[in-house]
């Protein structure tokens, strides 16, 4: 999928601010896709080019005019045309991934603590998402609209969950390797008979 395609699904609802598509990033799509705010004007300064938006200025009083973007009859159709495409699982490219591959290589504290700080860094994701999903998604109360960004956020706490699990995971595998390398748990062999 390219960038293109998320800010013209954005679009598909109302028509939008450059600075609205990236708050709708933020608080809707977040969970599977980064976008910063200058990938996102430059974006939509191509797309313009391309004929699959247009623009209309806002005039504001003690601010910069506002430029509001819609999609064109050709924006719809090439967001149609992405639409019906099959889709295809994403490579992961994860480089704890390669670490903790590495990790009889390396004293595993420093696995630990690779671990460690990716834990905590999807912890914060989730405590995010659950403020997100208490916030803005009342139970039996949501929109059609509201109900598949919802579904979407639900992937995006399974995702963080499944992180956390994972981590759990190994840390907890770390914790029995080192139990099983102590001294400690090395067998008593002083009452054995001398050979």
């Amino acid at each position: 999928m390219a960038l293109a395609h998320a800010i013209l699904t954005i679009l598909t609802d109302t028509p939008s601010s450059g600075y609205d598509i990236g708050k709708r990033f933020e608080e809707q799509v977040s969970c599977f896709w980064k976008a910063s705010s200058q990938q996102i004007y430059r974006e939509l300064t191509k797309m313009e080019q391309q004929g699959w938006l247009q623009h209309e200025v806002i005039a504001q009083t003690g601010k910069p005019d506002k430029k509001l973007y819609s999609l064109t009859a050709a924006g719809r159709q090439e967001w149609q045309r992405w639409y019906t495409a099959p889709t295809e699982p994403t490579p992961i490219r994860e480089d704890l991934l390669v670490k903790v591959l590495a990790g009889a290589h390396v004293a595993p504290e420093q696995v630990r603590q690779a671990v460690l700080l990716r834990r905590h860094r999807h912890a914060q994701q989730l405590q995010l998402y659950r403020r997100t999903e208490a916030e803005e998604f009342p139970p039996n109360a949501m929109t059609r609209s509201q109900q598949f960004s919802y579904l979407t956020l639900r992937r995006g706490l399974r995702y963080e969950q499944d992180w956390l699990a994972w981590c759990d995971e190994v840390l907890t595998f770390l914790d029995e390797q080192a139990a099983a390398d102590s001294p400690s748990a090395l067998p008593d062999t002083s009452a054995l008979p001398l050979q």
